[in-house]
Formats: structure tokens, C-alpha cells, sequence
């Protein structure tokens, strides 16, 4: 089992990051759409952008999802394909 520790430790940030209600909803939200930006996410969960930003920040962080530049505006889309067969098991 020891040779398997950093894969449960990958898993278990994995899981730590997306546990948060408002980032689950914005990961469902990005799998479900593709792509948004954060004032889209902002109008959808009723938040103020600055608190948007910080969950966006916190799932890049931790690898989930990345950000491409379009103009002044930031595109996030879901990257880790783990995460997306977790929430397909959730939903």
C-alpha cells in the first residue's frame, strides 16, 4: 500500500480543492458549458468577483482548471480529466 501513497495524496487534494460548495459549482458549471469567464461565473452563483477570483485561483492552483486569454478577458475551462469522471459520478 505505501507505494500507492502519492497517488491517494494526489487524489485527496484533488478532492480537498473541489470539496468547497462554490467550487464544485463552478466545476459542474465549466463541464456542463466548456468555457466561461468570471463575470459570467460571478452573475450565475450571485458572488462578488473578487470571491469568483479566489475560488477560480484555488482550483488552478491545484491543477483542475486553466485559464486562456481572450482579449481583457480570462476563459476557464476544466483540464483534469480525473475531475471530470468524479463529478459525472456525483451528478
Amino acid at each position: 500500500m505505501d507505494k500507492n501513497i502519492k497517488s491517494y495524496e494526489e487524489i485527496s487534494e484533488i478532492l480537498k480543492a473541489i470539496a468547497h460548495p462554490v467550487r464544485l459549482c463552478i466545476v459542474a458549471g465549466l463541464l456542463d458549458k466548456g468555457k466561461c469567464n468570471v463575470n459570467y461565473m460571478k452573475d450565475c452563483l450571485d458572488l462578488p468577483q473578487s470571491t469568483v477570483s479566489q475560488h477560480l485561483q484555488k482550483l488552478k492552483s491545484a491543477g483542475i482548471i486553466s485559464g486562456e486569454r481572450k482579449g481583457l478577458e480570462i476563459y476557464y475551462s476544466v483540464k483534469d480529466e480525473s475531475v471530470k469522471k468524479i463529478i459525472e459520478v456525483l451528478f
